[in-house]
């Protein structure tokens, strides 16, 4: 089920808030309404991830009781290896037993083709972080399963982020949320969020669709262009507009997640890309895989193993294919060449130059990225550098350049920037929430307050566009 369907948004989340409201047991209320949520899209995969959260609760009990370090640290190993382990048959079986057969030919291993379970990247990591913070009693243990269970289950980040830890909800799982009082601003995320992910993202995929799916001998440099730039704004606003009705669910719930992205394509290097975008993936990778690793602290050769470690696997956690190893590898190393001194060539450089800089590093490694294999994402690229081969549109790229979709991109490249505090700052009427009325975490500057007028016009046209539409994917469920 998409948040970005009639049958959520009018059937399901009203029936769920009205029963959550008018609950005394808003825990059981939320997790009864996760399982649903969850059940509906996956049916008999809830069982693998309820197995998932009785072993690591069970394993955080062990733990948080547990004086023996070496005994500590062998739970932790255990569970962790788990977690893994079930993330890996999934995810990572069918790819290794393709490039086994490929690399031993001889003995073939039989393939396997398995339904990837939705959020299973997602919910893994959050078992993982909780696991983790636990033995580092960076938190305290949550004794009741009830409620482990539905943060775990929670279905605003469940199947598709934000990567919410433990401890960013902990106070509220355990307060009393019948006193919320975050219902207006949680509306204002989710439709913001809808509008991005409806009216922008939704309308730009057909052009990225069109020039990725043409044979490369077909594909000429305007249509491969063109359709590199709809993709660099349709994975932003399809995962950006999930992250904010996310973000706007939980409000209406009583909780506060973090932040995921604060205008990614606004960076003068990579280095700054990945402080904006997907935060709470960058933060975690950070967290428990760099700094254990040993950070920038050992020396010049180390910090260059462990940089390039957490993008492999950053690469990697988002599919299994070479493809996506590649892009781990060149966002990697953009990033070590910022470090060793092209990053204060940047700073020195005009910011104009930063920007393109960025835009273009980014744009080229979203097609490595969009592309099904590395041979693709080569022969796109050989077909943008031919810059001498532009000419008008086919036909069958001037129908999908409709009004609607040039008006998308044209929103999509202003509002990807951070425009609107700057047409507040100018306007000198900013409309904020002030930011010690919000939790630290979701933003420093306070919340730009926009118009009811607005937001019903938002909603209107993004209801109209899905009830005469069929296109509604959702990027990031495949990851």
């Amino acid at each position: 089920m998409l948040f970005s369907s009639i049958i959520f948004i009018f059937y399901f989340l009203p029936v769920f808030l009205l029963g959550y409201y008018l609950s005394g047991w808003r825990t059981g209320a939320l997790l009864t309404g996760s399982v649903v949520f969850y059940v509906w899209g996956e049916g008999p995969y809830v069982l693998l991830l309820g197995a998932l959260i009785l072993v690591n609760w069970a394993a955080s009990q062990a733990i948080a009781r547990t004086e023996a370090n070496g005994s500590r640290r062998a739970v932790l190993t255990g569970v962790i290896a788990l977690d893994l382990t079930v993330l890996g048959f999934f995810k990572y079986a069918g790819f290794l037993a393709h490039n086994l057969n490929a690399a031993l030919p001889g003995r073939p291993l039989p393939e396997i083709h398995l339904a990837l379970p939705l959020g299973i990247s997602f919910f893994t990591f959050q078992l993982i972080s909780y696991v983790a913070d636990v033995y580092l009693r960076a938190v305290p243990v949550e004794r009741g399963l009830t409620r482990f269970a539905a943060y775990i289950l929670m279905f605003p980040h469940l199947i598709a982020g934000p990567i919410v830890r433990y401890a960013n909800i902990r106070h509220e799982l355990h307060a009393d949320r019948r006193k919320t009082g975050q219902i207006g601003l949680g509306l204002q995320y989710f439709i913001v969020g809808l509008c991005q992910k409806v009216l922008v993202a939704n309308t730009v995929a057909p052009l990225a669709d069109h020039a990725f799916n043409m044979p490369v001998a077909s594909l000429d440099a305007t249509t491969a262009w063109l359709g590199a730039f709809a993709y660099t704004l349709q994975i932003y606003f399809d995962f950006c507009g999930y992250s904010n009705m996310a973000i706007g669910l939980a409000f209406l719930m009583g909780f506060t997640f973090p932040k995921n992205f604060d205008h990614p394509y606004a960076s003068r290097s990579l280095t700054e890309f990945w402080r904006r975008w997907h935060i709470s993936l960058s933060s975690w990778f950070r967290d428990y895989v760099y700094i254990p690793l040993g950070g920038n602290r050992h020396g010049l050769w180390k910090t260059v193993r462990n940089l390039m470690v957490v993008f492999l696997l950053t690469g990697f956690w988002h599919g299994a294919a070479w493809n996506f190893v590649a892009w781990g590898f060149y966002h990697g190393a953009f990033l070590l060449l910022e470090r060793f001194g092209l990053g204060k060539a940047l700073d020195r450089a005009p910011r104009l130059v930063g920007h393109v800089y960025a835009i273009l590093t980014v744009l080229l490694g979203w097609v490595l990225f969009r592309a099904t294999s590395f041979d693709q994402a080569v022969h796109y690229w050989q077909a943008m550098a031919h810059l001498d081969a532009f000419h008008a549109p086919d036909v069958a790229l001037r129908v999908l350049l409709s009004n609607e979709a040039l008006a998308a991109l044209a929103l999509g490249s202003v509002f990807s920037m951070p425009v609107l505090p700057w047409i507040c700052a100018r306007l000198r009427r900013p409309k904020l929430i002030p930011a010690e009325h919000l939790p630290a975490r979701l933003d420093t500057h306070g919340v730009h307050v926009l118009s009811t007028t607005l937001l019903v016009a938002g909603l209107t046209l993004s209801v109209a566009k899905l009830a005469g539409s069929s296109l509604n994917p959702f990027l990031y469920f495949r990851f």
